[in-house]
């Protein structure tokens, strides 16, 4: 199948590669020449703008950082829109709010392109291992008409209902996430500050009642998980300005329908503090920073 993927960052890269990997002819576009170039190296090909990737394909993948890069990249002079065959579903892979998901589709359906919103959840990780989870918004047969080229990135691919309800079900999920992320980096600190072992104390948490994917897959503190950012320096990974990003785009959601997120607005509150203290394009999971004494986050 001939596939145009735009937005190659650390999410997009590794979901292209596995579109290689499973036989598909892709053809890329990033504004990060060292992005494009890997992926060339792995046989893909590449284009100057997100317009001339379209042209010819079958199918259409963006992952990107927020709604208005999707909307550069959907409208843009030599943009998506301006270019793609009419009949060539648009798969948005981006976690961005579900208003303007409705509205990206209604400008695709102006000529005859279906447009999915399908957000991913598994990390770099799950992206790298072809084993995420996507969150699919589309009417029924266009679902089932993506579901094989989503196959090939992921494990889990579930319909969540019209377009929109992808968006809708990763915001929550990513609420979840950020706010267990905060609980387990105190609980993490206070357990090192009173004596424990850090790794003992994470057995613990992943073997009772505290266990979370934050726990047991992704421990905040460095040199638990030697798979984690944690212990490389909160390099890589999801970084701490898109889970903001995330959070926020929970408490603008909770506002329009009058649904309070308590836990979520200090969790927005930690990774605010978190990014102006200079964590931003590190691992959200350096949130850790801000419980642990300077001594501790200098040595490591």
């Amino acid at each position: 199948m001939k596939i145009a993927f735009v937005g190659l960052g650390n999410m997009g890269a590794p979901m292209a590669h596995a579109l290689l990997k499973t036989g598909h002819s892709l053809t890329v576009y990033d504004q990060s020449q060292r992005a494009v170039q890997l992926l060339v190296d792995a046989g893909a090909k590449a284009v100057s703008s997100p317009g001339a990737a379209v042209r010819g394909a079958e199918y259409v993948v963006t992952m990107l950082p927020g709604a208005g890069h999707v909307r550069s990249v959907l409208t843009g002079p030599d943009g998506i829109l301006a270019n793609v065959s009419p009949g060539v579903t648009i798969i948005d892979s981006s976690t961005i709010d579900p208003a303007s998901v409705k509205e990206f589709a209604s400008l695709a359906a102006t000529q005859g392109n279906p447009f999915v919103d399908a957000p991913v959840s598994g990390g770099t990780g799950g992206a790298a291992a072809g084993t995420l989870t996507f969150m699919v918004g589309a009417a029924s047969a266009t679902f089932a008409e993506v579901t094989s080229v989503l196959e090939a990135m992921g494990k889990n691919i579930v319909h969540c209902g019209d377009v929109g309800t992808g968006q809708i079900a990763k915001i929550c999920n990513n609420l979840v996430l950020g706010i267990t992320m905060g609980g387990v980096s105190e609980a993490m600190s206070l357990g090192a500050a009173l004596g424990i072992d850090p790794r003992i104390l994470s057995g613990i948490l992943n073997t009772s009642t505290g266990r979370s994917w934050s726990s047991d897959t992704y421990n905040p503190y460095p040199g638990v998980i030697q798979s984690a950012p944690a212990s490389k320096g909160y390099a890589g990974g999801f970084r701490t300005d898109l889970m903001l990003k995330d959070l926020g785009l929970a408490s603008e959601s909770a506002r329009a329908v009058g649904q309070p997120v308590f836990m979520g607005a200090l969790a927005q509150q930690l990774y605010q503090t978190s990014s102006a203290n200079g964590c931003g394009r590190l691992d959200f999971s350096a949130v850790i920073k801000l419980y642990r004494r300077p001594e501790e986050t200098t040595a490591r």
